[in-house]
């Protein structure tokens, strides 16, 4: 952690005493900061601890909601990502202020402050503080109860995460979260392996085996009715949901938005993508192979993982398997703290200023701003430990009430002309009154899966911003004003690229169902793979893949 962070600021010394150098890494960031940055941001202990439970509980359901983020990536690299680059924009907010008017851009703002600051910050706190809590005895190595051991603990990530964003800005949270990627990856990998060794008695092929030839339904990706992602809802909310996290929420797309060039920005997208296909292996079949070495009877389901890992890592590893969880807790809370600090700088208090503001401060602002964040969320983290259950089902649906608003709002903004402001924020306060109805007052009545939900509020916002502009349209059509800030040369390999990701996400969902693992592979399993593998070669041939590879 110490050399984590020296590097950082080694790399980011003298680059934060500007606007850009502070919020946007002085708009310089390359592929390989991109991509780490975004991948750790999205991951974190939460995931590394639930996607595990959900797996050793159910089946391998769950992880529609890492593998069809590569959709989303794509969508980010060829829609979105040449848009937001072209305007030279630094949030979110600002297109969409000079797309319809200052009016949506406060309320987007609103939502995504509110968001952040009361549910997004202080859970990543809590979930990444309960990690620590369960993985090392960190009450009896300290001499102190439980509800002390967590405060501590919240307090001391959220203190050293706070670090970064405070003093090192944009450049120095993807800087660290690059380098703290790669002990994920470390790690992603060495656990399932020595768990397939400990199944195999030593040999991992013979775990392997196991897993592979016995209780086979635990390898479904196919989602029934009761598991915990239906298959059905792939192709209505969670499209929705994965595209507004990847391609709109501020959080995630800042450090594309830094990208020193368009080519840059959509080889780090991209390979983001490749990233999350990987993640079912590092972060759901040792939730599987745990299945198999201690059976459906541990309570709750999300000590699969802390116990796997407590009997496959040698006592000299745990503390860079520590190093490397806090690393993940970090990049999410840093990454949000100064999200939400670049959007109340750029988005509040500079609007509200009646001349324009200096760098310098701005940034003294952004500081401000962000230790007054992190304080609240170190105040309202630990309460969670209070209710939990009622609060994490708020957590998961809490997103609900800005994330489908904000995707509809910015696609009708990119692709149409003539729909006013007042359409988006007739469409917003809509959605927030409406999901509140189905969400609290008449989920007795309405029974349907969430993320199907999400897709029907969608059409319907959609729908109303378009009817507002049939009725009641902008007097001259808007139209999009370039700014020439990076070069927008696409990179060459971009949609090759693209065509493999989705192979590699048809693959993954092959092998992962009745075609493929679950009940032994069919007869249909081969041919279908070798098409998958007959195309790419077609496209990386006719692209030029030997240029590719030098």
């Amino acid at each position: 952690m110490a050399l984590v962070a020296w590097i950082s600021y080694r790399k980011t010394r003298g680059d934060v005493s500007t606007q850009d150098g502070y919020f946007l890494a002085g708009r310089g960031l390359g592929a390989t900061f991109i991509a780490g940055s975004l991948l750790l941001t999205n991951l974190s202990a939460e995931q590394l601890i639930g996607l595990n439970g959900s797996a050793y509980g159910f089946n391998l359901s769950s992880m529609a909601w890492e593998v069809t983020a590569a959709f989303a990536t794509i969508c980010m690299a060829f829609i979105f990502l040449p848009r937001y680059l072209a305007g030279a924009f630094s949030t979110l907010p600002e297109f969409l202020n000079k797309r319809f008017d200052d009016g949506v851009r406060r309320l987007t703002v609103v939502l995504f402050m509110v968001g952040y600051g009361l549910v997004t910050i202080p859970s990543v706190l809590y979930a990444g503080s309960i990690a620590v809590l369960q993985l090392f005895d960190v009450p009896g190595l300290l001499g102190v109860n439980d509800s002390q051991a967590l405060w501590m603990t919240i307090v001391a990530i959220g203190l050293i995460g706070s670090v970064y964003a405070v003093f090192g800005g944009l450049k120095a949270v993807a800087i660290s979260d690059t380098l703290n990627g790669i002990g994920l990856l470390v790690i992603g990998v060495t656990v399932p392996v020595l768990g397939l060794s400990l199944l195999g008695d030593g040999s991992v092929s013979s775990g392997l085996a196991i897993i592979t030839s016995t209780d086979t339904q635990k390898l479904n990706a196919i989602g029934g009715p009761a598991d915990p992602t239906p298959f059905g809802t792939l192709f209505t909310g969670m499209i929705l949901a994965n595209l507004f996290y990847w391609c709109t929420n501020q959080y995630v797309i800042q450090r594309t938005l830094a990208a020193r060039n368009l080519a840059e920005g959509q080889k780090g997208v991209l390979f983001t993508g490749f990233f999350k296909v990987m993640v079912p292996f590092m972060m759901m079949i040792p939730g599987i192979i745990a299945f198999h070495l201690y059976g459906p009877g541990l309570s709750p389901i999300d000590q699969a993982y802390p116990r796997l890992v407590r009997d496959v890592l040698p006592g000299y590893a745990s503390g860079f398997f520590l190093a490397v969880l806090l690393g993940a807790v970090f990049s999410s809370f840093n990454s949000l703290l100064n999200s939400a600090a670049t959007l109340f700088c750029l988005d509040v208090y500079a609007p509200l200023k009646k001349q324009p503001v200096d760098d310098k401060t701005l940034i003294r602002v952004a500081k401000i701003a962000s230790v007054v964040i992190a304080l609240f969320s170190f105040v309202v983290a630990p309460l969670l430990q209070y209710a939990p259950e009622g609060l994490w089902q708020l957590i998961r649906m809490f997103t609900g009430f800005y994330n489908i608003p904000v995707i509809a709002v910015v696609l009708v903004g990119l692709f149409t002309t003539r729909v006013p402001a007042v359409g988006a924020k007739v469409a917003i306060v809509f959605h927030v009154i409406a999901y509140g109805l189905l969400r609290f007052v008449f989920d007795d009545v309405v029974t349907l899966h969430f993320l199907h939900v999400y897709a029907i509020l969608f059409v319907i916002e959609v729908a109303i911003m378009l009817l507002f502009g049939r009725l009641q349209p902008r007097s001259e059509n808007w139209s999009y004003q370039p700014v020439q800030g990076v070069d927008l040369t696409p990179w060459r390999y971009a949609v090759p690229c693209a065509i493999t990701l989705m192979s590699c996400v048809v693959a993954l969902y092959l092998l992962f169902s009745p075609v493929g693992l679950v009940g032994g592979l069919s007869s249909a399993f081969w041919p279908l793979m070798l098409s998958l593998l007959a195309v790419n070669v077609v496209v990386w041939v006719k692209q030029g893949f030997p240029a590719f590879m030098r």
